[in-house]
């Protein structure tokens, strides 16, 4: 018997129309069990007079990407030098609550010699002055979960493009708020999602879209972390504000790290998406042990009942049938895993192997491999390197944290502004990914019943595109 060949994304790509309509085919045979699914707030509101989709949108050219900052902490810090250095961009602006960190960025920056930023600070709406000036086109928020919301909208109706840090909402409601305020501003809103950028992941990505798998059945994603000694400390997290979260509710606050890599690996709101998703929590045992044996009893924190489970773990199905796991868990002793596996019907790659890669990752594809033993990803990831890391990556390794992949996310977002292309992530994107947030507090008040999760493209997703996938091009060249 012939065997058949599996489809490269890229082959698919070049037929797109006869793709779509074979796509949209297999819409329905996903209804019974997204019909199944609890209903629960999750109905698609309607477009508000005036809104169109922001799906391949292009940025306006830009000559220089003019960036104001809004939150300096330890991540907004660090991601502010990231932006300086940048070819063809600046930081004009920077704001925080607490006006000595914005003059402490804003001096750093004059002393690296880059421009001064105009500093903001000593109040809770020093933000939304900021946001008044004209000579600013990208907003970075880097503040805590529960002001990114607030800050997001406010940046698209005062006309700036917008990039978050994780989470964009914890809401629903306010995820599809900011869904329709992009639409209706006309303004791009992603998600600052840096591991989308990794190495490994966009290699996994390519060898995904170029049939190596076969069939993708399915795929894990999470963030494993310990944080437990950081979210304790009195200085890391401003006025303990992530530990806090862990009093409030019990939900996976942070799975998109691992999630989104393999939503793009699957074409999520690219030809296929997330249908339905159903939670389970372990008890929240972690952060109150640590607590009894490394925090002094005079500490705040002994004020504090933790009830967000250790381990939340999203089931995720999607409309062509495949499964996703997204995990979260910050509050157990582990090493550090966003798990990163994606399946077929050829073959698997796992990533955070341990000792087997000097990578990280392993790999088991036919018809390379057989015996059932693992083999290393190296060749791999070589073979498949994201263009992105081909030209940048000895920058990347030079100027950006976390491996490189925040400088690869924070240029590869210039050079798409300078020179006025569709964005990789989208807004509908960044809903999409932070959705599990508020539907794991759904699900689980449910006891575990699935329930549904929005179409933020609003039947958009039906057709293959572009995203993370994308094509060579150059920065352009700043004058």
């Amino acid at each position: 018997m012939t065997e058949t060949p599996a489809v490269s994304r890229r082959l698919i790509l070049g037929g797109a129309v006869a793709a779509t309509g074979a796509l949209a085919t297999g819409v329905g045979a996903a209804a019974p069990a997204a019909a199944a699914a609890t209903d629960t707030a999750t109905t698609t509101p309607r477009r508000r007079a005036g809104q169109r989709s922001m799906i391949d949108v292009a940025y306006e050219p830009h000559r220089t990407v003019r960036v104001g900052v809004i939150g300096l902490g330890n991540r907004g810090s660090g991601m502010t030098t990231g932006w300086s250095v940048v070819p063809g961009c600046t930081v004009t602006a920077v704001c925080d609550i607490r006006a000595d960190r914005a003059k402490r960025v804003a001096d750093r920056l004059a002393a690296d010699g880059r421009p001064r930023p105009v500093e903001f600070g000593g109040s809770a709406d020093a933000y939304a002055q900021m946001l008044r000036r004209d000579d600013i086109d990208l907003v970075y928020i880097a503040t805590p979960w529960e002001f990114h919301y607030e800050q997001g909208k406010a940046a698209l109706l005062a006309g700036k493009h917008v990039i978050v840090e994780l989470p964009i909402a914890t809401g629903l409601d306010e995820l599809w708020d900011l869904v329709d305020t992009s639409e209706l501003t006309r303004r791009h809103l992603m998600l600052a999602e840096n591991c989308s950028y990794g190495r490994n992941e966009l290699a996994m990505l390519k060898m995904a879209h170029e049939g190596l798998f076969g069939d993708i059945t399915n795929g894990h994603g999470g963030y494993l972390h310990d944080l437990r000694a950081l979210l304790f400390s009195d200085t890391y997290y401003t006025d303990s504000w992530r530990r806090l979260w862990h009093t409030r509710s019990t939900a996976s606050f942070y799975a998109m790290h691992g999630l989104a890599p393999i939503a793009a690996a699957m074409d999520i709101n690219r030809g296929d998406r997330m249908t339905t998703l159903r939670a389970t929590a372990t008890a929240p045992k972690g952060l109150a042990d640590y607590r009894e044996r490394f925090v002094p009893r005079n500490h705040p924190s002994w004020n504090e009942t933790y009830v967000n489970g250790d381990l939340v773990t999203c089931l995720i199905d999607t409309a062509k049938g495949r499964v996703i796991r997204a995990e979260h868990d910050v509050s157990s002793p582990r090493p550090y895993s966003r798990i990163n596996t994606l399946a077929g019907s050829r073959g698997i790659f796992e990533d955070y192997a341990g000792v087997l890669s000097a990578g990280g990752g392993r790999v088991y594809v036919e018809p390379d491999h057989s015996g059932h033993a693992w083999r290393d990803f190296g060749s791999y990831r070589k073979e498949f390197d994201h263009w992105l890391w081909k030209k940048i990556g000895d920058d990347a390794a030079n100027n950006g944290g976390h491996g490189g992949m925040d400088y690869v996310l924070q240029w590869r977002t210039v050079q798409l502004m300078r020179a006025g292309l569709v964005p990789d992530i989208d807004v509908y994107d960044s809903a999409a990914w932070c959705a599990p947030v508020p539907l794991s507090v759904m699900s689980l008040a449910a006891k575990g019943r699935p329930v549904q999760i929005p179409d933020f493209t609003r039947g958009a997703w039906v057709n293959l595109r572009m995203g993370l996938d994308s094509r060579t091009t150059d920065m352009p060249s700043v004058v």
